[in-house]
């Protein structure tokens, strides 16, 4: 999309390990043992001196992800006069392509690109949903992410507290159908989804999902490894009728184009996929398939500032993923929160992310 021209003088990647906790224990209760949010952001400032904000997907991943983003696609950008932000987005893949078109190439990749179209927003002097279009909602609803409790009783307390809390719509990260169906009767007929986070065989998946039928799930998302085995996923929706989504692990509208036809909910992550660019190519072929898209955002940086602008750009009954955790610190304290199972629209011009300079001194890794 073309855009009035800009010049990038600086760069600069921030590492950031910020603790989080779970509703229960005060520890984690994640498969991969996370302990905290690991948050690569980047900082772009232009010659004239608007400054950008955007974020790369660092779980696991933060130091390669740095020097990714710094020694790969910094030297590709900086003093780059910038006219076409997704036509840019093109030529860093296509120069980068030869160290792996996916994972920490691209997750580099998006921080920069949501970066610059913070800084179109600015110059615009405009939200960025005012900028990108679509549906222009002016608040988008939320469900409750719950990281992986294992045990039943906690799995109900929670989603159970959750709901309390004005929540309409519930994820869990449970793979035992026990706790599956915990959460089904703490939360009634409400929308009830699980992320497996592909720990199930196929056979496990098959078993599991012919019970989880009668418990009329919402979603079922990411059931098998790997994740881009799109033909079994297209089978096990068919074959047991349960909704099925996944899209995290995928980056590029080009791998989406093979995954969007086989899951009834796509999920670009905003961080991972390529940015806002690839993010708003995953939207065009889904709605032309007629497939809303769930975007995955368990984050707290501007990742969740562009997913929530994103999500303001589309159709219901596109919803907006928060992780149901407690967190150390907010990198910008105004960020906006879920007020009764909706987030508000951020009226500030660009994202809206500002980060508050002494939580970057704090949780700088």
């Amino acid at each position: 999309m073309p855009h009035p021209a800009f010049r990038i003088k600086s760069l600069e990647v921030i590492p950031l390990r910020v603790p989080f906790s779970d509703h229960v224990t005060g520890q984690r209760a994640q498969p991969q043992g996370w302990r905290e949010f690991d948050m690569a952001l980047v900082r772009a400032e232009t010659t004239d001196g608007v400054v950008g904000w955007g974020e790369c997907f660092a779980y696991g991943c933060l130091r390669a992800v740095c020097v990714a983003a710094h020694d790969m696609v910094f030297p590709l950008v900086r003093d780059r006069e910038i006219t076409d932000i997704e036509a840019l987005n093109t030529e860093l893949q296509v120069q980068l392509h030869i160290w792996g078109r996916y994972g920490i190439t691209i997750f580099a990749i998006s921080g920069v690109d949501i970066a610059l179209w913070d800084i179109v927003a600015k110059m615009a002097g405009k939200p960025l949903v005012d900028v990108i279009g679509g549906a222009q909602r002016a608040d988008v609803p939320v469900y409750a992410s719950l990281v992986r409790y294992a045990e039943p009783r906690l799995v109900e307390d929670i989603a159970a507290r959750a709901i309390a809390e004005g929540y309409r719509h519930i994820k869990l990260h449970e793979v035992a159908f026990d706790s599956i169906a915990a959460g089904r009767h703490a939360i009634g007929d409400l929308p009830l989804m699980t992320d497996v986070n592909c720990r199930w065989s196929v056979a496990q998946a098959e078993s599991i999902l012919a019970r989880l039928k009668d418990l009329n799930m919402f979603w079922v998302e990411e059931p098998v490894f790997p994740p881009e085995d799109f033909a079994t996923l297209q089978r096990l929706q068919q074959q047991f009728a349960i909704p099925i989504s996944a899209g995290e692990n995928a980056c590029t509208a080009v791998e989406f184009q093979r995954l969007t036809p086989a899951v009834t909910y796509p999920q670009p992550s905003v961080t991972k996929v390529g940015g806002i660019t690839e993010f708003r190519k995953v939207v065009k072929h889904a709605q032309a398939l007629g497939k809303a898209v769930m975007p995955h955002s368990p984050y707290f940086g501007p990742g969740y500032w562009a997913t929530l602008h994103l999500c303001g750009s589309l159709p219901a009954p596109s919803l907006f993923e928060f992780m149901y955790v407690k967190t150390a610190a907010w990198v910008d304290p105004d960020i906006p929160l879920p007020r009764g199972g909706k987030l508000a629209m951020p009226s500030r011009p660009g994202l809206g992310f500002t980060p508050d300079p002494e939580t970057l001194k704090r949780f700088h890794a």
